[in-house]
């Protein structure tokens, strides 16, 4: 296996890079009953293989309170599949947490002979050579050409359960790593939460949901930060478009943030589009929270005089104290595989997430310690 295939240390896949908290059972809410919430704090510390008993006390409390409350037959039906859509997910991809992953979006009206399609094709398949695996909607159109350039092996299929569109591509049906949903928020939460990068293709409501959806949460810090690319086909203008629309509509009436279009690259070019990706992980690693302190881990430490540098030209991200390299904190013991990265830490004022990601581009184009 290539470098470039290897796998990489198991990632803490926390949706928005939080850090896991003391376990600790005063959080937990009441029935009303306190002879019922002894017992189900007991059920839980006797389920074997759970660390956090705590946790599973608090989620059957709720389950119980949505039954005696206000939730209808509908409402409680919902939230039970929500949740088992949620454990689905959990299942199927936990055994790949050391491998990167591409969500890819696009049109399920893409036809194969389309230069679309095509396009998409190439870039999965490249993208495998780069370690990468592919995530897709398991439909047709770019969700097939994705699949078909990863192959099965190396893609994952997240199907929704739709009147007019219900079956998984050929390139994935039958794949243990094709997950069937019956809800859009739950298929969206695993596109965000398992994804290393997203790519947009042209596409309808659907991919203009994605797409928006993955910013929406990136520039507001409610979900991790990666790289974003809306990639055309070579000639293609559809995401042209789209940026003058965003250009002329939101940055010129002063609704998004000159650094908002550091989140995301436009490029009708695949090579461009691979290069924006894993260039995005050339030193940095990973990040989680440890309270207001960011702790960003690097795959090489860097020179004291490029510490210097992002103290100077970042200082506006910081919120008190000084950028500073360091050892991984006793916080993070629970990532035991990481603890040998040499980390960059600061206090963030948790906004401007495009100020964020040109903090990392700094990191990756860094001098290294020799």
């Amino acid at each position: 296996m290539s470098d470039k295939r290897r796998k990489q240390p198991p990632l803490h896949r926390d949706l928005t890079a939080g850090m896991v908290s003391d376990l600790v059972c005063n959080f937990i809410e009441s029935t009303g009953d306190k002879e019922l919430d002894d017992r189900i704090l007991e059920l839980a510390k006797s389920v074997g293989g759970v660390e956090d008993y705590c946790l599973l006390a608090e989620m059957i409390s709720t389950a119980v309170g949505m039954a005696r409350g206000t939730s209808d037959h509908a409402d409680f039906k919902l939230a039970n599949r929500a949740l088992k859509e949620l454990k689905k997910s959990s299942e199927v991809f936990h055994p790949f947490r050391g491998n990167r992953k591409v969500a890819l979006f696009g049109s399920a009206r893409t036809k194969p002979e389309e230069k679309e399609y095509q396009t998409a094709v190439e870039f999965s398949r490249r993208m495998v050579e780069e370690g990468f695996m592919t995530i897709t909607g398991a439909g047709p159109g770019i969700m097939a050409a994705g699949n078909e350039g990863a192959t099965a092996e190396h893609s994952f299929g997240l199907n929704i359960t739709l009147p007019f569109e219900a079956s998984a591509n050929e390139f994935i049906a039958g794949d243990p790593k094709l997950i069937d949903y019956n809800y859009f928020f739950t298929r969206k939460l695993a596109f965000v939460k398992e994804a290393d990068a997203g790519v947009g293709m042209p596409g309808g409501v659907g991919t203009q949901d994605e797409v928006f959806e993955a910013l929406t949460l990136i520039q507001t810090g409610k979900a991790k930060l990666y790289p974003i690319v809306c990639l055309d086909a070579p000639g293609g203008t559809y995401w042209k478009a789209w940026k003058q629309f965003v250009e002329e509509h939101l940055f010129r009436l002063g609704m998004i943030s000159e650094s908002d279009f550091s989140l995301f690259k436009v490029t009708d070019d695949v090579d461009e589009a691979i290069a924006e990706i894993t260039g995005f992980y050339r030193n940095f690693h990973s990040y989680r929270y440890v309270g207001d302190r960011l702790v960003i881990r690097l795959q090489t430490a860097l020179s004291a005089e490029s510490v210097k540098g992002l103290k100077q030209n970042f200082s506006a991200m910081v919120k008190s104290g000084d950028i500073e390299q360091g050892a991984a904190l006793k916080e993070e013991a629970n990532e035991p595989e990481l603890a040998e990265l040499p980390r960059i830490i600061l206090r963030h004022r948790r906004r401007d997430f495009g100020m964020l990601r040109e903090f990392i581009n700094a990191l990756n184009e860094a001098e290294v310690e020799s």
